[in-house]
């Protein structure tokens, strides 16, 4: 009478310990999925950026050079991303050495303390169901001008393929903001004589392997 007793007793002790060996994971499966991000070097070479800027009566446009800067991608998406301007290689369209050794005096960009601005994305965000060559992201960001930092947004085109991004944007710049008040209406400048006190910054950036990157 004491053998099946045993036996049960056996068997239950057997049942916990295969219980208790099985794996805490096969219980509760996770699966974790690694993200692609990718950071891309831009080629200065295949960028540009041209500057305008409006006054009484006319206006003034021309070039800055771009030095460095960084796309960082995250799957099929952008994500992040960097770039610095050279401001000792601004200059003006109609090769007028006047005008562009004033716009790098301090009443403009101080470019002797401050030779380069940059500019840092912060946030990137999709528009959803953009129709292709228009406007596909809202970008935010910080601008530094002459050593002073200040957050801007602007819609951009970006183009995305393979290992290569194209980024372009039109950035709109108060450069009251950056203490750049050379003739403003502001300060009790002559109606005359008074420069607008945004200019704009047309903006091509291209990353990765373009045919003049060196990677």
């Amino acid at each position: 009478m004491k053998k099946p007793a045993l036996a049960i007793g056996a068997l239950a002790l057997s049942l916990l310990f295969n219980t208790a060996a099985i794996p805490a994971t096969n219980l509760s499966p996770e699966v974790v999925v690694a993200k692609a991000t990718t950071s891309l070097n831009v080629d200065p070479a295949a960028s540009n950026i041209n500057w305008s800027a409006k006054k009484v009566g006319g206006g003034h446009n021309g070039t800055v050079k771009l030095a460095k800067g960084t796309l960082t991608l995250d799957g099929n998406k952008l994500t992040g991303g960097n770039f610095v301007m050279d401001m000792t290689t601004i200059a003006d369209a109609d090769q007028s050495a006047r005008l562009t050794n004033h716009l790098k005096s301090e009443d403009f960009f101080g470019v002797e303390k401050n030779p380069n601005s940059t500019f840092v994305i912060t946030k990137a965000t999709p528009v959803g169901k953009a129709k292709a060559g228009l406007t596909n992201y809202n970008i935010t960001g910080n601008l530094t001008i002459k050593g002073i930092t200040n957050p801007i947004s602007f819609p951009a085109v970006v183009k995305l393929d393979n290992n290569t991004a194209e980024a372009t944007a039109k950035i709109e710049v108060n450069r009251l903001k950056y203490d750049i008040k050379f003739r403003s209406g502001l300060i009790g400048t002559a109606a005359d004589k008074i420069i607008e006190d945004t200019f704009t910054l047309d903006v091509k950036i291209v990353a990765g392997k373009s045919t003049t990157a060196k990677l």
